[in-house]
Formats: structure tokens, C-alpha cells, sequence
């Protein structure tokens, strides 16, 4: 469907790098692998090293996982949508319904983001909002909500913005769903609809675009996304990727999406050649017909977008990504905002992680191979808090206590994982550095998911325990610093790593033995103290003027 030119020499280069470099992380975790098996540890060092030998694992397929959809995209460019690639003319203009669900979202976001809608050039439209605010609880000011609400209705009737509201229940999943049920023209007990549209609705839309209540769409958002559906009558959604537009000034945000670049380049367009594309939840288009067939959201889980991709796939749907910025956002501006933000998303898709365990053992043969291979990545990414702690506290174990004694064999790290680490982390900077990143901004990303170990421990502990959660808001246009307890696991990391690296260097200069092994574990111990020591400066995320 898609054309683009054929891979450069630099681009080819680079698939046998990248190649070689997927060979010697296997080989770097076969060694591990021996070692472990062969040598004689202590019951107390066995598991120790067995929970270093399971973090080391996890980073390698990881890794694996991330180098083989780069070596996919650079291997096959003309099945990658991307944003030099020609689309589809439009024949027909079906009718769409552009939709999004607020819960308690600050007014100024809610116009911004409604104005957006009704700039939208695609002329068979229909524009809704779906108001999810619960006006009943208790604890709120009955006249500060009745203000709200009537602002609300103002806001949508001077913009002629389809009002709808319903009985509240299973939040944003919850909210399609009913949405859904009234095109369907199946309305559930306790809906209102204020028709605030010039334009009334006349047949059911045949595709749905939703946004978060954030997110502002370009006009020309709509065209080449109907474009793309009407040429692929198989294809349940086309999602596109988010970018958020308050970095400027606020580390935490700018830190946030630079993130979100190393998903939204090739992971995502590696999933979509694969067919295995999960949805993001906003900046997405659904075929009405799709959410039908499959029951519509999947109410339980706080991720029900990365639940519902499940269902279509499982029901012989297909999804696709396109790699084109179409509509821009607000990041979280605070830590206390992207860890509720991040535990959220680690919740839910560790919690998916038991269902798709489940499927698979059902019916192991409803998805290919491939498509199995993506959801387990994905279902397990969120783990990677527990190979963090594993993998700051193993070096101090050593210059402590002299656990695990795998260490005392530094010529594995020389031999096996150095030429690993080094190509790996070259070619990870390489190959965004061809989509016009540079490797300083990725580095914050880097460093904001590193210092979020903490939530992504609790949020996959409880996901695995079976808590669902609740759906919460991230909070939006504010920048505060979080109290220094509520920080203390990445605190005290960074401060026995640096006490480690003292005690090793008077192990070196009084022992002097094991030599290399003290100095590769208080360089580690090093490293870690400069990472988890960036809490402090994205706790203070507004950069002065």
C-alpha cells in the first residue's frame, strides 16, 4: 500500500550492525546462563545471582525485541507507514464522530481542545463531548460543580458541540461504551443528549476518532486517517502518535515525551508491520463496525485500550500505525503527575499481561507467532522496575559482602558484555539519531523511566495480585515539587550507591583483590548514584526563565 524509497548503504550498514548485535546478546546471555549453571555458589549467592541472572535476561529480549522491530522497519520500508509515505486518495467522505471523554478537566483544556474539533476541514462530521465529570460525590461544593457543569453546557452549545452524559460508571471505557450503545440506537437508563450541533445525525458514523480531553488535533486530522480505513475494510483502528507541546520550560514534560520517542518510532511501526499495533487510547480512529463485533471497550482494565487491541486481534481484526505527528497535547508537568500517569499505564498492562498468559495457553494458535511475541513484550515491559532494583543493589551487595561472587570473573564483562553494551548503546543513539533525535534529549528519558523503578515495583506487584485499580486524571497545569519521603526509595539507592563506591575504594587501595572486580562494581555503583540522584532535579521541573 505504502512506497518509499529503498534503504541507503548507512541503513543497510546498519541492519548488519544491528544484526550482529542481537547475535552477541545471545551469546552474552548463554555465557551468563553457563555460568550460573557450573559454578559453585552458596545458597544465599545462588539467589542472589538468579535474580541477576533473571534482570539480565529481561533487558536482553527486551533488547532483542527492540533491535529486531528496528532491523523489521529499516529491512522493509515499504510496509512502514510513515510520514513521507503517499496515502490513499479519499473516494468517499463517510461520517465520523470525533469524541472525547473529560472527567473534571479544567475548562480552559476542555475549549482548546473542542475549538481543535470544530476546526477540523472534514465537512461529514459530528462533533461530541463526552462529559464523564461525576457531579454527585459527597465531597464536592454542590454550587462549584453546578458552575462547572453550567459552563460546560455554555462552552458546548456556543461551539456547537454534541453534549452527552450518562449514569457514571467504568470510567472512560465505560463512557464509549455508552456512547456506542447510542448510535447503535440502544440508549441505557439515565443518558442525556443535548443535540448543541447545527448539523443533525442522520445514519450511523461509520468510524469514531477519540482524544483525550488534552489533545489538540490539526484540521487536517481526519482525511488521510478515513483515507486509510476505507482502503483496508480488515483494519479495527489506525492509531497515531502523541507529542506533547509544553517542554519548553518543564523538564518533567519535555523529559515525558522524549520517552515516548523510543515507542512511537520504530517499536510502534515494527508492531504495525507485524500486524500486532496496540491502541494508545487517543489521536486513534476506530471502525464502529469493529467495536461492535467485539463488544465494544474492555471495561476491565485501567489500560482498556491495550485490552481492547487484544480483543480485535483475537477477533481477526488488524490495526496499523501511522508514524505522522496529526495533533499535539499536554505532558505531565510534576512527578507526582507522570508517576500517577505511569502507574496507571504499568497497572493495566501488567494486569493484561495474566490475560494474554491465559489466552495463549487457551488458544495458542488464534495469533501468529509474531503477534504472541509482541503482546508478551509488551504485557511484561513494565517489570523493568524490578530489574532496576536488582541491578542497583547487586553491585553494592558485592562491595560489601562479596555477593554474588560472579563478580570476582570480570573477564566475562570485558570479553562478552562490553562489546554487547557498546554496540548496542551506539546503535540505540544511531538509529533515532536517523529520525532527527539527539542522544542528550533521548537521555532524559532515559532517566525519567529509570528514577520511576519505585511505581513500576507496586504498580506490576498489584497487578499480579489481581487489583484492577481505578481510572484517574492526570493532573494538568500545575508544577509541584513532591515532599523528599515521598521520594526515599530512589534517595536511599542513590545514597548506598554512594556509599558502596566509597567502601570499594578503600577495598582497593587495602585489598587491592580482586582488583577488577571492585572497580567494575564501584563504577556501576557510580552509575547508579548519578541516575537515581535525578530525582532531585525533575522534582523541580520548571526551568527558571
Amino acid at each position: 500500500m505504502f512506497k518509499l524509497k529503498k534503504p541507503s548503504l548507512k541503513v543497510a550498514l546498519l541492519a548488519v550492525l544491528i544484526s550482529s548485535t542481537i547475535l552477541l546478546m545471545f551469546a552474552y546471555l548463554m555465557v551468563r546462563s553457563v555460568l550460573f549453571i557450573i559454578s559453585d555458589y552458596h545458597w544465599y549467592e545462588k539467589i542472589v545471582a538468579f535474580f541477576l541472572l533473571c534482570a539480565e535476561g529481561f533487558l536482553l529480549v527486551h533488547g532483542m525485541g527492540y533491535f529486531f522491530n528496528i532491523l523489521h522497519v529499516l529491512t522493509h520500508p515499504t510496509a512502514v507507514a510513515g510520514i513521507t509515505a503517499p496515502i490513499p486518495p479519499l473516494k468517499s467522505y463517510p461520517p465520523v464522530a470525533i469524541i472525547v471523554s473529560s472527567y473534571r478537566e479544567p475548562l480552559a483544556v476542555v475549549e482548546d481542545t473542542l475549538t481543535c474539533f470544530y476546526n477540523l476541514t472534514y465537512t461529514n462530521k459530528h462533533l461530541f463531548f463526552l462529559d464523564d465529570t461525576r457531579y454527585d460525590l459527597p465531597q464536592d461544593d454542590p454550587q462549584a460543580m453546578a458552575r462547572y457543569r453550567q459552563q460546560i453546557d455554555d462552552l458546548c452549545q456556543r461551539l456547537g458541540v454534541n453534549l452527552f452524559r450518562r449514569q457514571w460508571r467504568g470510567a472512560k471505557a465505560g463512557m464509549i461504551n455508552d456512547f456506542l450503545d447510542f448510535i447503535e440506537g440502544h440508549s441505557k437508563p439515565g443518558f442525556s443528549f443535548l443535540p448543541f450541533a447545527e448539523k443533525k445525525r442522520t445514519v450511523k458514523e461509520k468510524y469514531i476518532f477519540v482524544f483525550d480531553a488534552d489533545m489538540n488535533p490539526f484540521p487536517d486530522f481526519v482525511e488521510p486517517l478515513v483515507a486509510i480505513m476505507e482502503d483496508n475494510p480488515k483494519l479495527a483502528f489506525v492509531q497515531t502518535p502523541q507529542y506533547y507541546s509544553n517542554f519548553e520550560r518543564n523538564r518533567v514534560a519535555r523529559a515525558a515525551g522524549l520517552q515516548q520517542v523510543v515507542f512511537y518510532e520504530y517499536i510502534c511501526e515494527g508492531k504495525s508491520i507485524d500486524d500486532a499495533m496496540f491502541c494508545c487510547g487517543t489521536n486513534v480512529i476506530f471502525r464502529r463496525e469493529a467495536l461492535v463485533e467485539v463488544g465494544g471497550f474492555d471495561e476491565s482494565s485501567v489500560t482498556e485500550d491495550f485490552a481492547t487491541s487484544l480483543k480485535f486481534h483475537m477477533g481477526g481484526w488488524s490495526s496499523a500505525y501511522m508514524n505522522r505527528v496529526l495533533a499535539f497535547g499536554l505532558g505531565p508537568e510534576d512527578l507526582g503527575g507522570y508517576f500517577k500517569q505511569q502507574f496507571r499505564w504499568a497497572l493495566g498492562t501488567v494486569g493484561l499481561f495474566r490475560t494474554i498468559l491465559k489466552e495463549f495457553f487457551r488458544h495458542p494458535f488464534q495469533l501468529t507467532a509474531t503477534k504472541w511475541w509482541e503482546y508478551f513484550l509488551s504485557g511484561t515491559w513494565y517489570f523493568v522496575g524490578w530489574v532496576f532494583l536488582v541491578m542497583a543493589y547487586c553491585p553494592i551487595l558485592f562491595l560489601y559482602f562479596n555477593v554474588p561472587s560472579f563478580f570476582v570473573r570480570p573477564e566475562v564483562y570485558f570479553v562478552f558484555f562490553v562489546p554487547y553494551f557498546v554496540l548496542s548503546l551506539t546503535l540505540f543513539f544511531a538509529t533515532l539519531n536517523l529520525r532527527k533525535y539527539r542522544a542528550s534529549d533521548i537521555f532524559q528519558g532515559m532517566l525519567l523511566n529509570a528514577i520511576s523503578f519505585p511505581v513500576f515495583i507496586k504498580a506490576s506487584t498489584l497487578a499480579m495480585l489481581g487489583v484492577r485499580g481505578t481510572f484517574a486524571v492526570t493532573p494538568k497545569g500545575q508544577s509541584r515539587a513532591l515532599p523528599l519521603k515521598a521520594l526515599w526509595p530512589q534517595l536511599i539507592t542513590a545514597a548506598l550507591s554512594f556509599g558502596a563506591i566509597a567502601w570499594g575504594m578503600l577495598r582497593l587501595y587495602y585489598e587491592r583483590e580482586p582488583f577488577y572486580a571492585i572497580l567494575v562494581n564501584s563504577i556501576w555503583c557510580l552509575y547508579h548514584f548519578l541516575l537515581f540522584s535525578t530525582v532531585l532535579y525533575f522534582n523541580f521541573p520548571e526551568e527558571p526563565e
